[in-house]
């Protein structure tokens, strides 16, 4: 899936997941563009992955990966296209709209400025003698352009009313665009996109605002061993249940996120050191306190245990700093016995 991908790229493995993606497109007689060593980099690191299949695939069967092919893959597989593809066709739908009721207002003004000149005649041809039956030919000609302008104008407002729900929608479709841009899906909590950018958000708020802003890093413990004992699909079924406790418990205002694997993180704004420490050790004994069953065969599985480590960021400390604070006190809590919360500000004495 595509986190776990983001994070081999962003560990010891990177270089050589780069280096054999580079291979194998030279193998492969494909131009090294940055469309297609994205495609590559996700065909090495999640090898069995739908994307990596469908390479293999067409590669397979004696297909040229060109252009063309290699921007459908993408547009199908890779994350950040397909979000950009339904952006794209919502800008799509959202500019038809506004043309149609630029078109509408402006046939409206024309009816309208008609209506107008039909108006001014009469009131000059009333400013003289009038006899009846041109009385009566004007009133007539009055009520017909009355009603052929209220026609239009109740036309308009049908238009208007039809694109306010068409824009409505596109509107609930573009947010949950969003949502799934942002969310996690084996988890449904925040993604580590979405965590990025509202670490970066609280810190520039904290900064202006002399506020606190503290970051817990939480990793299950023991779980590579766990996932080759009872396989990935038991291993997912974890990565949830932990994940539920962690969203439930780290509900708004307080941002949880999936941060990696089986990492993650919680963002803690204006809470104190012991506030923090309370709610990771609230998580913490929840997660190990239930005993857990495979689903499909009922075997009982034991309890999870995690360790987790938070650091409560300094005035203007750089993100990445109180990042790696965060994440050293984590192993600390891994190092001295797991299944423990650090704090940062004392790992001289927990080591």
């Amino acid at each position: 899936m595509a986190v776990e991908v983001e994070t081999t790229l962003r560990g010891p493995q990177a270089y050589s997941v780069a280096r054999a993606a580079i291979e194998m497109m030279e193998t492969a007689k494909v131009w090294p563009t940055a469309l297609n060593f994205e495609l590559w980099i996700h065909l090495v690191a999640d090898p069995d992955g739908p994307l990596a299949r469908e390479i293999q695939r067409l590669l397979s069967s004696g297909e040229t990966i060109t252009d063309v092919i290699a921007e459908d893959l993408a547009a199908t597989f890779l994350p950040k296209a397909k979000l950009n593809e339904q952006i794209r066709d919502a800008g799509d739908v959202l500019t038809k709209e506004l043309t149609a009721v630029s078109e509408a207002i402006q046939s409206a003004k024309m009816h309208n400025a008609a209506y107008g000149a039909t108006l001014a005649g009469a009131t000059k041809d009333l400013s003289g003698e009038v006899k009846v039956d041109a009385l009566k030919a004007m009133v007539g000609n009055l009520t017909s352009a009355t009603r052929q302008v209220q026609r239009h104008n109740a036309s308009l407002e049908k238009r208007l009313a039809e694109s306010s729900e068409e824009v409505a929608r596109l509107k609930e479709h573009l947010e949950q665009v969003r949502r799934d841009a942002t969310t996690d899906g084996l988890t449904n909590l925040a993604n580590r996109k979405a965590f990025d950018e509202e670490l970066e958000r609280a810190c520039i708020e904290a900064d202006a605002n002399q506020g606190i802003v503290t970051l817990a890093v939480i990793d299950i413990d023991h779980f590579k061993s766990f996932n080759d004992t009872w396989g990935h699909q038991t291993g997912d079924q974890v990565l949830r249940y932990v994940a539920s406790v962690i969203g439930r418990v780290g509900a708004p205002p307080r941002f949880a996120a999936r941060y990696g694997g089986e990492e993650f993180a919680i963002i803690f704004a204006q809470e104190s050191q012991r506030q923090v420490e309370r709610t990771l050790n609230e998580i913490r004994q929840e997660v190990s306190s239930r005993m857990l069953k495979r689903r499909s065969t009922n075997e009982d599985l034991g309890a999870i245990t995690i360790s987790a480590g938070f650091a409560e960021r300094r005035q203007g400390e750089a993100i990445h700093a109180v990042v790696d604070r965060a994440d050293r006190a984590m192993y600390v809590s891994k190092r001295t016995g797991r299944n423990r919360v650090t704090n940062s500000d004392q790992m001289a004495d927990a080591a």
